[in-house]
């Protein structure tokens, strides 16, 4: 091949070379913008806004006639305290909060969704705490809750290996509050979560609440104490 023409062909070549390189520069440099603002999409995406809403709820228990008409609004962060005298419903409206008990009139919702039309996915976004601990007396205190930083938040962890029988009224109920923050549930139901603690374990559950709303959690619970939710909303019975 004459030199003159193997000289065309390598500059040729280096031309080319060139040209693959400014065009993947210039693809890079008008391309890294929009991917950028597709992840602050696809992150805005993530945060999910919640909503429980319930309308002229109305429940019977037996032949009589508990809650009559009650609406109620808990979005995102959110906490609704329950209070009324013993008999008000309180309980009774949480159990229907929870699709335990049937309504006689109205709507639960879940972001407009009626929760009544598929309880099981509802139940699924549920942590609960009713009157009773409900603790096997047989399993230990890790065996009902395994991790350990859930523990450690309400004062349980040097407790881990100890059967739950041994525990005192008030360290059964805090491992029951455990069992619903390992639960990583949105909606907390919580009838009378502060019975049988101290003053110390009331705050500390206190700050397990503060934590869960920031995160987005939503709480509805009854108590008669005095209970540090910040900007709840009360609904008096």
């Amino acid at each position: 091949m004459p030199y003159q023409e193997k000289t065309w062909i390598k500059a040729a070549d280096k031309f080319f070379f060139f040209s693959r390189l400014v065009a993947c520069a210039l693809a890079c440099q008008y391309t890294a913008p929009v991917r950028r603002q597709f992840r602050m999409r696809r992150c805005k995406r993530r945060v999910v806004a919640n909503l429980l809403t319930g309308e002229d709820i109305s429940v019977f228990r037996g032949e009589r006639l508990v809650l009559r008409g009650v609406a109620l609004r808990v979005e995102s962060g959110g906490a609704l305290v329950l209070r009324g005298e013993n008999g008000a419903g309180k309980s009774t409206l949480l159990r229907a909060l929870a699709g335990l008990i049937p309504l006689a009139t109205g709507r639960i919702a879940w972001n407009g969704t009626s929760a009544q039309a598929d309880f099981p996915a509802h139940a699924a976004r549920i942590a609960w705490l009713g009157h009773l601990d409900g603790i096997k007396p047989g399993l230990s205190v890790s065996e009902h809750v395994a991790d350990p930083e859930r523990l450690a938040v309400l004062g349980l962890e040097r407790f881990a290996n100890l059967p739950a029988r041994f525990l005192s009224a008030g360290q059964k109920r805090r491992l029951a509050l455990a069992r619903v923050v390992s639960a990583n549930r949105p909606l907390w139901l919580l009838d009378e979560p502060t019975t049988g603690l101290d003053t110390a374990s009331v705050a500390r559950f206190a700050d397990v609440c503060a934590t869960h709303r920031a995160a987005g959690g939503m709480i509805v619970t009854s108590t008669h104490m005095a209970l540090d939710l910040p900007g709840a909303e009360v609904l008096a019975l």
